[in-house]
């Protein structure tokens, strides 16, 4: 399994842009064009629908040896296996918890004696992105930095916050949010080196090609 402070391309199977794919054909091609980690985000979908979905996807990227987030879902990520669950700020500190391990504890999984995901906190601020570093995430999103039809009421937190997280985040990081092959030098020169993308691949008319011409991108920028 990729670890995590090597993983450079976040890719999603966000059923809001599959247009009637399906989800385990999506993965495959994320798999082959080389995401690293890829998020099954399924918003309005109920649990049920997420595990059925989660179970076309997990054969792909168990055999890619491509770590699998489920967003939103911590406890359904628990009982699949999955290797994260990403959270944003309201789903983890409004919900009241304060800490990874409580959020484990209450929910009755951190007596299992099996692995936890690793949890994933979105921020959009550095006071938010320095609350959510003391809740012992694996990792935390930086974003949007763009505006992005994804989430269409957020305001973009711009190239200022990437920079901010090059220098005071020391656990992987990933910029989001309108991210495509027409910015993301201007993000990487802010000092991102992980990047997570959604309608720029998902919407590619070659989602593997799309996929190889981030990373080719990406890998020009050492870790």
């Amino acid at each position: 399994m990729t670890a995590l402070d090597r993983c450079r391309l976040y890719a999603f199977v966000d059923t809001a842009y599959l247009a009637g794919r399906p989800a385990g054909e999506v993965a495959r091609q994320l798999a082959d064009g080389g995401a690293d980690i890829i998020q099954l985000r399924a918003k309005n979908h109920s649990q049920e629908q997420i595990r059925k979905l989660a179970g076309e996807i997990l054969p792909v990227t168990r055999a890619a040896g491509i770590p699998l987030v489920i967003n939103d879902e911590p406890r359904l990520a628990f009982e699949l296996g999955a290797e994260y669950c990403h959270l944003g700020q309201e789903d983890f500190f409004d919900a009241g918890w304060r800490h990874v391990g409580e959020l484990w504890r209450k929910l009755g999984c951190a007596t299992a004696g099996r692995q936890l995901p690793g949890i994933g906190l979105s921020s959009h601020a550095p006071a938010q992105a320095q609350r959510a570093l003391q809740a012992g995430p694996a990792y935390i999103a930086i974003g949007p930095v763009f505006a992005t039809a994804t989430k269409p009421g957020a305001t973009p937190v711009t190239l200022e916050y990437v920079r901010w997280a090059a220098e005071n985040v020391r656990i992987p990081w990933f910029a989001i949010g309108g991210i495509n092959l027409s910015n993301l030098e201007q993000v990487l020169a802010a000092g991102a080196r992980r990047v997570a993308v959604v309608s720029a691949i998902l919407c590619a008319p070659d989602v593997s090609a799309a996929c190889r011409e981030f990373k080719r991108r990406l890998d020009q920028w050492p870790l």
